[in-house]
This record gives C-alpha cells, sequence and structure tokens, in this order.
C-alpha cells in the first residue's frame, strides 16, 4: 500500500485503526549506509531483541526448536513488565529491493484493569542514496494503554525510539 508523497505505510487491521485506540505510537528513523538485508535478521530473530533492546525480554516461541519470526509464528515476551503472547499476522520480506513488512497481534491476559490488546507493525523501505527507513507504530487497546496515553512523555513512544535505536547500532556493528 502507498500513499501519494508518503511512501508505504503501515496496514491496519480495521480495529486497531490509529485515532480509535487507546494508546498509539509511531516512530521512525532514516539513516545511511543499511539496506533492507541489514536490518531484516535482527528484526525477525526475536530471540536477540534483548541484545540490542532492553525492553524484550523472555523471549519464548510456542513451537519447540523455532527461533525466527514467520508468517502465523506464535511467542511470547515480556515488555513495560507484560508477559504478551503474540502471533504474527503480517510477513512480507523484501522482494528485489522492495519494502519489507512484518507485524504481529499481541495481547496480555487479565481482568478489566489489565486486559491489552495491541498491534504492533514494522515497516523497512529502502531508500535512494544508501539510505533506510524504519518505521514502527504501535495501537493499543486496554486500561494499561489508556495509562500509557495518559503517562507524558508517553513511555511507549520513548521505547520504541530506543528500539529503533539499537537496532540500528546493531546493524551497524554486524556489518563492521
Amino acid at each position: 500500500m502507498q500513499t501519494e508523497g508518503y511512501g508505504p505505510v503501515i496496514v491496519w487491521p480495521k480495529k486497531f485503526t490509529p485515532g480509535t485506540t487507546d494508546n498509539y505510537v509511531s516512530n521512525e528513523v532514516v539513516v545511511k549506509g543499511l539496506t533492507i538485508n541489514d536490518v531484516w535478521p535482527l528484526l525477525t530473530h526475536a530471540s536477540e531483541w534483548p541484545t540490542y533492546y532492553k525492553n524484550a525480554a523472555n523471549i519464548i516461541f510456542h513451537k519447540k526448536g523455532e527461533t525466527e519470526l514467520h508468517m502465523g509464528t506464535r511467542f511470547k515476551f515480556t515488555t513495560f513488565g507484560f508477559p504478551v503472547e503474540s502471533e504474527v499476522t503480517e510477513f512480507q520480506p523484501s522482494v528485489n529491493g522492495g519494502p519489507a513488512r512484518i507485524a504481529w497481534h499481541g495481547w496480555v491476559e487479565g481482568d478489566a484493569q489489565h486486559h491489552l490488546d495491541v498491534h504492533h507493525a514494522w515497516l523497512l523501505e529502502n531508500l535512494p542514496g544508501g539510505r533506510l527507513r524504519i518505521l514502527t507504530e504501535e495501537s493499543q487497546i486496554g486500561v494499561p494503554a489508556q495509562q500509557l496515553h495518559n503517562t507524558l512523555p508517553n513511555p511507549m513512544l520513548n521505547a520504541h525510539q530506543l528500539w529503533l535505536t539499537g537496532l540500528v547500532q546493531a546493524a551497524e556493528q554486524a556489518k563492521q
């Protein structure tokens, strides 16, 4: 999907349309010297996340022996202190240099005060001039999401920026 003048955008399930949920954040970086191929393996190997993003821990794949995300992968991880069950709902590696996409639906079971429902999406796009665009957006529903939204600065916005920074640094180090 492309919106004129903006390049590829996140594809949202209707339930998680930004502006209709309890909390939504968007983070983006454009860096020189990296490509989708440099970043994609770090993003799709979820067990590597804690090495460059301290807000992700305890990554467990439901299927024994799995270590890499793909369409339909079920996994669990801890973030913001929440144990989040997740399932990959979009998985599109780059084809011929085109954009790459990955998204997962995540949820935290619990009573009305603790239940959380999220959609977290990533878009990687090679740009002219040897640049890479990395976009990550998340939309959340539930009381914990309302609490994040009402906290300034928004902890999720800051944490996702740290995730982007760590991802870029890890990719740059891997290239050296």
